[in-house]
């Protein structure tokens, strides 16, 4: 199909809606996983937004270990469907099947990369400028970015109240995501 004057919006608005969307879960998959907490405010939307995919698919496919497993496959199904449908409006036909799954694993470890990037980023920010902070979406990010944060520090040596663990996750994250992602992400010529 190529690119016209409507495919480059239509291509963005699939990829921003199904993004939001997977982003959801994720945030959900990984609150969870960390057990956060179920009663703040920010958790019960993200139950209450993805609940109507999500529940149904919980009938089928049971947890394993801990691992919300029908959420990993909501992802990996959401995400392939939005790679198929960029590819589809941008050539006018349908993407190799090997390709479609390699650009949507790495697409959602991309995702998650950025995630913690940024979720670490607003930790050190909200540590500068207001260490005493409270606010329930904080309560969150500290308990999302802990289980990353905290092997660090029992690694690295005391730097006298500096702490140098944020520096080496993100370091480690792009290191990942340039190892992992970066290849993985062009197992098909897609605009975005």
């Amino acid at each position: 199909m190529g690119s016209n004057y409507l495919t480059e919006p239509l291509i963005f608005l699939v990829g921003t809606a199904f993004y939001l969307y997977i982003l959801a879960i994720m945030l959900r998959f990984l609150l969870q996983s960390v057990r956060a907490d179920f009663y703040n405010p920010i958790s019960q939307f993200l139950v209450r937004a993805t609940a109507p995919a999500l529940n149904p698919l919980r009938r089928l496919i049971p947890s394993l270990r801990g691992i919300d497993l029908a959420a990993v496959v909501l992802m990996l199904a959401l995400q392939i469907l939005a790679v198929y449908l960029i590819f589809l409006i941008y050539y006018g036909q349908q993407p190799p099947a090997v390709g479609l799954l390699v650009e949507s694993i790495g697409r959602l470890i991309g995702l998650l990369l950025n995630l913690y990037t940024i979720l670490i980023l607003i930790g050190v920010i909200v540590s500068w400028v207001n260490p005493t902070a409270s606010h329930p979406g904080l309560n969150l990010l500290y308990q999302l970015i802990d289980p990353i944060l905290r092997p660090l520090r029992n690694l690295l040596p005391n730097m006298g109240g500096l702490d140098l663990s944020p520096l080496f996750a993100l370091i480690l994250l792009h290191l990942v995501r340039m190892l992992v992602v970066y290849p993985m992400r062009g197992a098909l010529p897609l605009p975005m």
